[in-house]
């Protein structure tokens, strides 16, 4: 399997940056050749400041990748499965390039988000940048631990990368979706601490997931721990971060996968539940106000664009 990006699978970190896009017109080749040269210009920087733990992620969107790589396309790549039910709504954004950038030193993270901007230039138009942090003990804004369903040690590979055997040209990629929440704190605090657990369907304090027959159909791990036909878990590796100041405050949702498939399946039992309208109830709480999907090719696909680009102006 071709080298994946190392920020995919990587262990959390203390801060995220992360750079929406979209390409301005007749861009594509400029920005083939800059997207290339991301995975260096991140080694580099890792070099640099090693304490700092530093990892970035390239990923382009489901609706510009066929303008911007023509010649093949990732097998299940589709548009965000934008969808709304009643007051739950799960809109969709159009962002062509996605760059993540985490560590441990927010300053860091600073330096490399203006080296890319440098880099991309006047090619793109920055839509949307969101500074995100780690809570305490990798809690979400809400008090509860974020991630806990996430897979462990070298599972997350199998999760979240693309197999040689399900698309050779893009194996080592991956399928990525963000959404920005925006939480309503205050009426999420006004709740009692058992209405919180309930809602999420764990304890808040020490983390323990409710056995099952406790667990309320419309708790965020009912809605979201779900299996396939033959019995298994679905899984996505989740990256997200919390973000905010004083006057907003919420999730930056992040999630990588071998198929967009998982998301989408979460995401329908989120908004608009199971047979019997049993729906997330933490919706009532947060609101996601972007959606974006994205595919995250492999580092030897990053590394060959910039020799695709002098190929095609060559001819």
């Amino acid at each position: 399997m071709a080298r994946e990006q190392f920020g995919i699978c990587a262990e959390p970190n203390l801060h995220g940056s992360y750079l929406l896009f979209n390409a301005l017109d007749d861009k594509n080749a400029f920005i083939r050749t800059a997207l290339s040269r991301l995975p260096a210009l991140f080694e580099d920087y890792a070099d640099q400041y090693s304490e700092a733990n530093l990892t970035g992620v390239v990923a382009i969107g489901a609706n510009y990748w066929d303008e911007f790589y023509p010649q093949a396309r990732p097998a299940l790549l589709e548009p965000f499965p934008s969808m709304n039910s009643d007051d739950r709504v799960a809109p969709s954004s159009n962002v062509d390039i996605y760059i993540e950038i985490r560590s441990d030193r927010g300053d860091v993270n600073h330096i490399v988000c203006s080296k890319v901007c440098q880099l991309l230039a006047d090619s793109v138009e920055l839509i949307e940048q969101i500074q995100a942090f780690r809570f305490l003990d990798g809690r979400d804004l809400t008090g509860f631990v974020d991630g806990t369903e996430n897979p462990k040690g070298m599972h997350r590979r199998d999760v979240a990368l693309v197999k040689d055997c399900d698309d050779t040209i893009f194996s080592g990629g991956s399928y990525l979706h963000t959404q920005r929440y925006q939480h309503n704190l205050t009426l999420w605090n006004s709740l009692k601490n058992k209405e919180q657990e309930d809602t999420y369907g764990r304890t808040k304090l020490d983390n323990i997931e409710y056995k099952n027959e406790d667990k309320p159909l419309t708790a965020h791990t009912k809605r979201t721990s779900l299996k396939d036909e033959q019995g298994n878990s679905i899984e996505i590796l989740r990256q997200s971060m919390p973000y905010g100041d004083m006057k907003c405050q919420g999730l930056f949702f992040v999630s990588y996968c071998h198929s967009p498939k998982p998301f989408a399946v979460m995401l329908k039992s989120m908004i608009h539940g199971d047979e019997h309208g049993n729906v997330d109830h933490l919706l009532k709480y947060t609101q996601a106000e972007t959606g974006a999907a994205f595919f995250a090719p492999s580092l030897t696909f990053l590394s060959e664009l910039e020799a695709i680009t002098d190929d095609a102006e060559s001819i």
